[in-house]
């Protein structure tokens, strides 16, 4: 069911990929640590290839269509789309210039998605990465929305209003889109996180503004790590120079004046 790359095709998906993780990953990791990262990769990659191969049996037994069972299903790509999930939720507001197009940060993996979408209409080829790319920018959305935890506040997922399942949607779908979310939140994922060392629940309905404060700080966070990674650039390049830094400009400047006395 799941086609190993073979071709040079494959290999340049294999590279994108590749180029993609890097990039993303280097956005997540200073503020998720690298085991945590890890951590997410195993588990969206895992819990997507489920949902495929689940959906593409139940497919057949409903069409008994044998074209379910033998397409060529693979790629990297429910990965790359969770952490797009990841850099919404921590970076919402982060705007980014796609060709002359400035788009917010928390828009991204849902411009992924219809973009999809459209795209398997007219391209046969690309229906076998439609349901990895879908899968996996839900998959990563449970994840972070009611699994992963958070060391500062004891807690697991984000509660926040912010990061809601309708966040992914115009404005004008969420009144649709609320009533529908939370029966499937109820269902499947309505367990609420607890804190460390007592056997008291949280959840945004029991402390309001709890979810907007964690999404605050991850969002804090998220700016500071950005804002230290641009920083970091003029400084390599004046090392790279040979040109001190300011400090050390300081420190020479004490030492010619104490000379001259």
């Amino acid at each position: 069911m799941f086609a190993l790359p073979a071709d040079q095709t494959s290999k340049q998906k294999v590279i994108m990929s590749i180029v993609g993780l890097l990039l993303l990953g280097k956005v997540l990791e200073p503020l998720w640590g690298a085991k945590e990262l890890l951590k997410f990769i195993f588990i969206v990659n895992l819990s997507t290839s489920a949902c495929v191969f689940v959906t593409t049996i139940v497919l057949y037994y409903i069409t008994q269509e044998e074209t379910y069972l033998y397409t060529p299903v693979s790629g990297f790509y429910g990965v790359l789309s969770g952490l797009l999930v990841g850099i919404k939720q921590i970076l919402p507001d982060q705007e980014l210039n796609l060709f002359v197009l400035k788009i917010s940060a928390k828009w991204i993996p849902s411009i992924v998605a219809f973009t999809s979408v459209v795209v398997s209409f007219f391209v046969k080829e690309s229906i076998s990465y439609l349901p990895i790319i879908l899968f996996g920018i839900y998959m990563s959305w449970i994840y972070l929305r009611y699994f992963q935890r958070s060391l500062e506040v004891g807690l697991k997922g984000d509660p926040s209003d912010e990061f809601s399942f309708s966040s992914f949607f115009p404005v004008f779908l969420r009144p649709v889109l609320d009533p529908i979310a939370s029966i499937f939140h109820k269902l499947f994922c309505g367990r609420s996180a607890k804190p460390e060392g007592t056997g008291q629940t949280l959840d945004g309905s029991q402390f309001p503004g709890l979810g907007s404060i964690e999404a605050n700080r991850r969002r804090e966070r998220g700016q500071r790590a950005l804002e230290q990674r641009l920083a970091e650039k003029p400084a390599a390049v004046r090392n790279t120079e040979g040109t001190p830094p300011p400090k050390q400009q300081l420190e020479d400047a004490e030492d010619d004046a104490s000379d001259e006395v």
